[in-house]
């Protein structure tokens, strides 16, 4: 059996798909599809995806839309491209439910970087010891990466899991928005790395505080970053 990790290429133009595959053929097994429904045909068939590199542009229907269907099949990492670099395309992506952004052009070394990264977590966090942790109505399961609040399960992305996990491992401490990027992106913290940091957390508190505007598990310290007590 291959030790590849499968990545799936979405996107509508095929001279692109032709030259990411290219690119990652060497590396590992790599699929395609040519829009957001096919993707989602796909991931529903081959739950076993790695990693998926999605294009926010598509006619129809949206690299957005999709993730948020794919999102219901899969926790693998969702890495978007797009032409865009305004910040609310961001703040879209991440909130459909994708973990990291590359804007187009892009070079080949910052594609691969992102990549081993994104699939470096990935399995990393699904190694983990067996362990289960409460914290008041919230069950984490390092071993299986899953959470449960109130016993009913938590779906939440690989990269919201990530920081829910740095979180409880820090309990008790006030963790930075840089440190929290840092450790779970692997990337240096930078200008725009904050608001990324803020919405995915707001991510992780909508899914786990039975009160988001009133969080009694995941708070902000006001100017200083994130704690869970």
């Amino acid at each position: 059996m291959s030790t590849l990790s499968r990545i799936l290429i979405v996107d509508d133009d095929p001279d692109i798909r032709k030259v990411l595959s290219l690119l990652l053929k060497d590396s590992y097994i790599v699929a395609e599809a040519g829009d957001g429904p096919e993707a989602i045909a796909y991931i529903g068939s081959n739950p076993d995806t790695d990693l998926i590199v999605l294009d926010v542009m598509m006619p129809g229907m949206s690299g957005i839309d999709a993730c948020a269907e794919i999102r219901k099949l899969s926790n693998a990492p969702i890495l978007f491209l797009t032409a865009k670099s305004a910040e609310q395309d961001r703040v879209s992506a991440y909130q459909s439910g994708g973990d990291d952004f590359l804007s187009k052009p892009f070079s080949q070394a910052e594609l691969l970087a992102k990549i081993r990264s994104l699939l470096r977590r990935y399995h990393e966090y699904r190694g983990k010891q067996a362990s289960v942790l409460t914290i008041g109505n919230l069950e984490l399961d390092f071993a299986n990466h899953a959470v449960k609040s109130n016993g009913e399960p938590v779906v939440l992305t690989d990269t919201e899991y990530n920081i829910l996990e740095y979180l409880v491992k820090n309990r008790g401490t006030i963790v930075t928005a840089a440190q929290l990027y840092e450790a779970v992106w692997g990337e240096k913290f930078l200008a725009g790395s904050g608001n990324t940091v803020m919405v995915h957390v707001l991510n992780v508190r909508r899914k786990i505080e039975e009160n988001p505007s009133n969080p009694k598990i995941l708070r902000t310290v006001w100017g200083r970053g994130y704690q869970i007590d």
